[in-house]
Parts: C-alpha cells; sequence; structure tokens
C-alpha cells in the first residue's frame, strides 16, 4: 500500500502546503500561514490539529525553537511520489541550456561539464554528471609516439572526442618505422571495437600480424600487457562536479561545520562517485535524504537522470538539500539529459 493511502485528503493538501511553504522560505510553517496563504477552506486551528496529526504519522518535524513545521524525508517521498505536479523547463532556462552545450565542440568531457555547471546555476543546487565508463567507448584511432629511449607514448582517441594517453615501457630504442608499422597494424586490427572487446580479443587479433624489424617483438609486448594497456580502469565513472558556490549559498549551509562538510563531501568524490555509480540503467533517480546507503549524504537529495548514446552511457543531475524545488528540478534534469542525448549522438 502507497504511504500516501494512510493519509486523508486534508492531510495530503495540508502536507502539501507545508511542503511548499519550506521549500519556498526555508522556515517552518504555522497553521496561520499556511491558512493565510492556501485558502484550504477549513480554520487555522483545524490545520494546527492536522500538522499535529501529521507529525504524529512522521511526516512533519516540530523544531523545539519554533511554532511551525518542517517536512521529514517521509513528506517529501510522499510529495514526490503521490502530490507533486511536474513543471516543463521555462523557455528562458531551456534557452540557457541549449546556448551553453550546442556551442561546445562536440567532446563527452566538455558537454558534461557544461552541462553540470549550468544545471547547478538554473537550480542553485551542485550541478552533477557520471561520465561513460571508459571500457564501453570505442576506439576510432591508436597513435604511438617515440619518447624516449625504452618508453612509447599510446594515445587512445575514443569515440565523441575522448583522448587518453599512458606510456608503454619497452626494451630499449625502437625503430621509428617500426613504431609506425605497429600503430597501423593495431588501427587496422582494434578501431571500431570497445576497450573491454580489445582486451578480451586482442591475442586472436593479433596472431598472424607480421611487423617487420622487431615489429612482432613489440607486437607481442601489447598481446603479453594487453590487460593493463586496454584498461583505464581508473577512470571508470569518472564524477564531474559544476561549481559548488550555488548550494554554498544556501541557508543549509549557514552554518561552518556544514560548510566544511560540503567541500569534504565536493573535493574528496569517492563518496559521490559510490552514489552516482549505480544510476547508470535507472532513468530518473530520486534518493531523499534517509533513503542514500551513506549516513554522510542523509541531509542530501540527489535527483539524477541517465543518458544514453550508442556506447555511451552515464548520468547527470544535481545534489542539494533535501528542501528543494521538486517539481521544477525533476523537469531540468530530464530535459538536460535529452539534450546531452542528442549532442552525443
Amino acid at each position: 500500500m502507497p504511504i500516501a493511502d494512510q493519509l486523508s485528503e486534508r492531510e495530503l493538501r495540508v502536507l502539501e502546503a507545508v511542503v511548499q511553504t519550506y521549500i519556498e522560505t526555508a522556515e517552518p510553517a504555522g497553521s496561520q500561514t499556511i491558512a493565510r496563504r492556501f485558502g484550504l477552506g477549513v480554520s487555522a486551528a483545524t490545520i494546527r490539529n492536522t500538522m499535529s496529526e501529521l507529525e504524529d504519522k512522521g511526516y512533519l518535524f516540530h523544531p523545539h525553537t519554533s511554532a511551525g513545521r518542517i517536512p521529514t524525508d517521509r513528506a517529501y517521498r510522499v510529495y514526490v511520489n503521490e502530490i507533486m505536479r511536474l513543471s516543463p523547463p521555462s523557455h528562458e532556462a531551456r534557452h540557457a541550456l541549449q546556448a551553453e552545450l550546442v556551442g561546445s565542440r562536440n567532446v563527452v568531457d566538455e558537454i558534461l561539464r557544461r552541462a553540470a555547471q549550468v544545471l547547478g546555476v538554473l537550480t542553485q543546487e551542485l550541478g552533477v554528471a557520471v561520465a561513460p565508463a571508459l571500457d564501453e567507448m570505442v576506439l576510432e584511432r591508436l597513435e604511438l609516439v617515440p619518447v624516449s629511449s625504452g618508453r612509447l607514448l599510446l594515445v587512445f582517441n575514443l569515440r565523441s572526442g575522448v583522448v587518453r594517453t599512458i606510456f608503454v615501457e619497452v626494451p630499449g630504442r625502437v625503430r621509428t618505422e617500426t613504431v609506425q608499422d605497429v600503430a597501423r597494424i593495431l588501427n587496422d586490427r582494434l578501431a571500431g571495437h570497445t576497450l573491454q572487446q580489445i582486451r578480451a580479443t586482442l591475442p586472436a587479433r593479433l596472431r598472424d600480424a607480421g611487423g617487420a624489424d622487431g615489429g612482432r617483438e613489440l607486437l607481442n609486448i601489447f598481446i603479453a600487457e594487453a590487460e593493463g594497456i586496454f584498461d583505464l580502469g581508473d577512470e571508470q565513472n569518472t564524477v564531474v562536479l559544476g561549481s559548488a558556490q550555488m548550494l554554498a549559498e544556501q541557508p543549509e549551509f549557514a552554518s561552518n561545520l556544514r560548510m566544511r562538510d560540503l567541500l569534504r563531501l565536493t573535493e574528496g568524490r569517492d563518496l559521490l562517485k559510490q552514489a552516482l555509480a549505480s544510476r547508470r540503467e535507472t532513468g530518473i533517480s530520486i534518493t531523499i535524504g534517509a533513503e542514500n546507503p551513506d549516513a554522510r549524504l542523509t541531509d542530501f537529495t540527489l535527483v539524477t537522470a541517465s543518458y544514453e548514446a550508442g556506447d555511451l552511457k552515464g548520468v547527470i543531475g544535481v545534489m542539494g538539500p533535501t528542501r528543494m524545488p521538486y517539481d521544477k528540478i525533476i523537469g531540468l534534469v530530464e530535459h538536460t539529459s535529452r539534450l546531452v542525448e542528442d549532442l552525443l549522438e
């Protein structure tokens, strides 16, 4: 049975009014304010009694310093699931997103960085994104560049403009012609496949490759070290953040302690990486307060949408205090994810 089934129609309307008031003002909502602003057709005394009932059921919290109430995580969940009416992004917001993203080069890193930044500005929250897993990305071209005796620079040119580089250790200096020949063979045999596929099939793909003047020896290095060379796992689920300034200006972070917690969260990123990593296949995902599996995120809400364009899959969204305008933010996040998909296709 849905949680909202436990509430009467009056309780739902009063709960909606309290949530909306607290989202807009960041101040506990009192019965007089609710009666004056929302025209519920009942007296302030009736509203006060209803608020007391909602508090007993775990939907409202009564700060000891105030006569008003604030919503609990449970209240926000009912609001999102049962009460809220989604607001589509305004023309101004859509134009801002379009102008910021469409003008960028078709490089996934830059698109996500800009998307997280502009989402943060539009929502006044922290824009977040998870870059596609590199394992799932298609190799378009490899470049091999001698940089010193015993070391080559290997440049991965992946689909959608992603470029990564690593060093490959070789036994002594390799002739430039040999490096060029091996690069040609690698491109002929590996281009068009994902890094994951390359690791799994590299020995078979290079088994009959020749290579003159030491080329076979160099190819054998790639075969022997395929798991290391073609595994860019350290960059899986890379988290991209917009500016934390928007979030820092929220009243929830007025205290020095809360600000320090926010800085630790955004500077470390490991916690956000873990929280966002499981969201690639979920479409829209909203995790409110204590619903987050890690206690360090119990004061936050994460609203994300997955994006998918060919072999590229990731997540875009916002993080902020549980007091956020869910009806507007969900629409903005959905719109941004679709725009990111269009740009990456």
